[in-house]
């Protein structure tokens, strides 16, 4: 079965990357969400995907000028008129602390910004390690040495590269780096490298699949699973297949 990853939660209907899009995506039947890791100025590790908080939240300026503290204030939802309340920032130990209720995966993805290259990836192993969510947890980054530094540190995290070109037996690369499974944009990802990656035993979950047609495609060829912004959509073409 294709597994269908929520990309930054459930964001085609409620703020991405808050705990009330994660909540919605776990309520709509996914079976994992994908989220986005940086550094705040004193060292927290918050879950957001731009270097600026312009954009999804209505601060302005760089996440990593913050304090932790100082991003909470901000609304992380102030677009989405249907919310009653603020929906703040979330903190990668909010995160894994709900995941500790469900069982859903979780892809983390390591932003590549020079501010917590090499700094974000021990403590969040740290803390993945400390509540036990080890087995469900891949760690992807365009930063392909960020992940095998991981690798190195936590063996037993899974770990897969992004990448946006077209690689060349990209499987063969997935191994080379100890990654199980790989995250091309799925634009670049045709049929036979995904059955190609998959029968070497590289699992392949592409993003960001939105349109039915996309969709449609990797279920048809039994993609191990697939990242969209829209759940829901995808849930009701699985029941098709």
């Amino acid at each position: 079965m294709t597994l269908i990853f929520a990309h930054r939660g459930y964001s085609a209907k409620y703020p991405e990357n808050t705990m009330k899009a994660f909540k919605e995506a776990e309520k709509a039947g996914a079976d994992g969400i994908e989220l986005d890791v940086q550094f705040t100025k004193d060292g927290k590790i918050v879950v957001i995907h731009d270097d600026k908080v312009d954009r999804t939240t209505n601060g302005t300026g760089f996440v990593k000028d913050y304090t932790f503290d100082e991003l909470r204030k901000l609304d992380a939802g102030y677009q989405h008129k249907i919310l009653l309340k603020k929906e703040p920032i979330p903190s990668i130990k909010e995160v894994l602390e709900w995941l500790k209720t469900n069982q859903l995966q979780c892809n983390i993805e390591i932003k590549s910004s020079l501010e917590s290259y090499m700094k974000i990836e021990a403590p969040l192993i740290g803390l993945i390690r400390e509540y036990g969510l080890s087995e469900r947890i891949i760690i992807s980054s365009f930063n392909h040495y960020s992940i095998v530094y991981c690798h190195r540190i936590a063996p037993e995290i899974e770990i897969a590269p992004l990448y946006a070109e077209g690689l060349f037996m990209p499987w063969i690369y997935s191994e080379s780096i100890k990654a199980k499974g790989m995250h091309p944009n799925h634009k670049v990802a045709p049929n036979e490298i995904i059955k190609a990656a998959e029968e070497y035993g590289i699992q392949v979950r592409p993003y960001t699949v939105n349109k039915e047609k996309d969709m449609r495609r990797l279920f048809e060829i039994g993609c191990s699973a697939f990242i969209t912004d829209d759940p829901v959509k995808a849930l009701k073409m699985r029941k098709q297949y």
